[in-house]
């Protein structure tokens, strides 16, 4: 189970990454992009877009997630002319089950005043 607040960082890598580069390769990849040891997320997608991978720090550590679809690619992926991009954990969560975020409306992040 991933728990995912509003509060944590999920990035997003914008090019398929192929994984045969090893695990502290990727590690080396988010390195720069972890700060004050608090938890982040790091998504990647894989050369054949049927997976991804979920690179996740919790403040003393790093994690290592894969979800592969049964059947088809991903179909949604956000682009970008950097080689990161930030998302919500709502769109994170519409991610996971191959949901398309331009599609789906959902209600906004209730803010204090």
């Amino acid at each position: 189970m991933i728990q995912v607040s509003p509060r944590d960082k999920i990035f997003i890598a914008i090019k398929p990454v192929d994984f045969r580069i090893g695990l502290d390769s990727a590690i080396l990849l988010s390195k720069d992009l972890r700060q004050n040891h608090s938890p982040v997320l790091f998504l990647y997608l894989l050369t054949k877009k049927s997976s991804i991978k979920i690179l996740a720090y919790d403040g003393q550590g790093m994690w290592l997630m894969q979800k592969r679809l049964s059947e088809g690619k991903f179909t949604w992926w956000p682009s970008s002319e950097s080689e990161l991009a930030i998302i919500d954990p709502k769109n994170f969560i519409i991610l996971l089950f191959n949901g398309d975020t331009k599609t789906l409306t959902a209600q906004k992040n209730w803010r204090n005043v």
